[in-house]
């Protein structure tokens, strides 16, 4: 595995303004109750598909050697989970339809991702990836941060206390590290999306001159 060490500014800033959230308790920023908490799913949700939707129309997955596009596929399948988890399975936009069919959609795609682990052309990529790609580490970091904190403020862990200051404001705590998540990942998988790109185009304008 390569470690792309360099210090991002997209990195820099989200963990700067991740410093501030702690200090909306201190500072009394209204919250309006559970609609400000509610708006900020919402923008979560959203980023979501767009990194999905993104994905997919950026990589084109379909016209990708076998092992990549099934790679692809995998990682654009794990942006759409997320989706799915982050609205409780649509169930909080259309809350009248019955369970079972948010059910369905759950186990549609944690099936669908998991199903997908039997590929063994999904791990020779994953390996293959694992070798040659470069992981920016400042990006990882940076969504292993905002998992275990915002972790730790859902199930008032031993540390939460530091990022907490009011029981209040847990819920918007939580969301809003969450976002180092999302946006951790992303920064991870785009470089590594930029390279296989740069190859699949470098091995078409090679085909084109043969």
């Amino acid at each position: 595995m390569q470690l792309d060490t360099r210090l991002t500014w997209p990195v820099v800033i989200l963990f700067v303004l991740s410093c501030f959230i702690p200090l909306l308790a201190d500072f009394h920023v209204p919250i309006f109750q559970e609609h400000f908490v509610r708006q900020v799913e919402n923008v979560q949700a959203i980023f979501l598909l767009f990194f999905a939707v993104f994905s997919y129309f950026y990589m084109r997955p379909l016209t990708l050697s076998r092992g990549k596009k099934i790679f692809w596929l995998w990682a654009i399948l794990w942006w759409v989970l997320l989706f799915g988890r982050s609205t409780s399975w649509g169930r909080d936009y259309f809350p009248d339809v019955p369970k079972p069919y948010f059910r369905a959609i759950s186990v549609l795609l944690i099936g669908s991702v998991t199903f997908m682990l039997f590929s063994k052309t999904l791990w020779q990529e994953i390996l293959a990836k694992f070798q040659y790609a470069s992981i920016p580490i400042w990006g990882f970091l940076l969504a292993v941060f905002g998992l275990i904190v915002s972790d730790a403020v859902e199930h008032h862990r031993i540390i939460a206390s530091v990022f907490l200051h009011d029981s209040r404001y847990q819920d918007l705590v939580e969301e809003l590290y969450e976002f180092l998540v999302i946006f951790g990942l992303f920064l991870v998988a785009l470089p590594i999306m930029n390279r296989d790109k740069h190859t699949q185009s470098t091995s078409e304008v090679e085909n084109q001159a043969v």
